[in-house]
């Protein structure tokens, strides 16, 4: 069974998916990819939600309070091959770095010209935050895109104390 539930974040709403108590989505509404067979619902904070979206939801808000820099919410990831392995990658980066798309595809043993598949994967990650795909920067120390949006990812590596706090400091 599917279930979604949206809660809120400092940095808007977040949609959650879970199947069968496994955490199979975490989106911003309405950002870039948003899985277009959902519809953006309303918010929820009161509806009963599956122990994966709870935990999820508890995990998410003590990361934005600064009491969390690992999570260990269950998780289903639904993509193509190298897509989960770009994802679980995504994973070992450690809290407050940052990798480049350089680095991912070297450390996958692929050419340093795979930067853009990398991109094209780390963007359609459907599980934002708990797989940290805002800690990929670009060659140049650019925080160059985000399916949540750039502001969001300087947020989220500001908070996490890693690359973006100077670039956050100047808006």
């Amino acid at each position: 069974m599917i279930e979604c539930h949206v809660g809120p974040s400092p940095l808007g709403p977040i949609l959650y998916r879970a199947e069968n108590d496994a955490l199979t989505g975490l989106f911003f509404v309405g950002q870039k990819h948003f899985p277009k067979d959902m519809r953006e619902p309303a918010l929820s904070e009161t509806a009963p939600v599956s122990r994966a979206i709870a935990s999820a939801r508890d995990q998410i808000d003590e990361y934005f309070a600064g009491g969390r820099t690992a999570f260990s919410v269950e998780l289903r990831l639904d993509g193509t091959e190298f897509q989960r392995r770009v994802w679980a990658l995504l994973r070992q980066i450690p809290f407050g770095d940052a990798w480049t798309y350089g680095d991912i595809a070297r450390r996958l043993g692929l050419p340093p010209g795979a930067s853009r598949a990398v991109g094209g994967a780390n963007g359609r990650n459907p599980v934002a935050i708990i797989v940290p795909c805002h800690r990929v920067i670009g060659g140049d120390g650019d925080l160059t895109g985000y399916a949540g949006g750039v502001d969001r990812k300087q947020h989220l590596l500001t908070l996490e104390g890693g690359p973006g706090r100077e670039q956050l400091a100047l808006f």
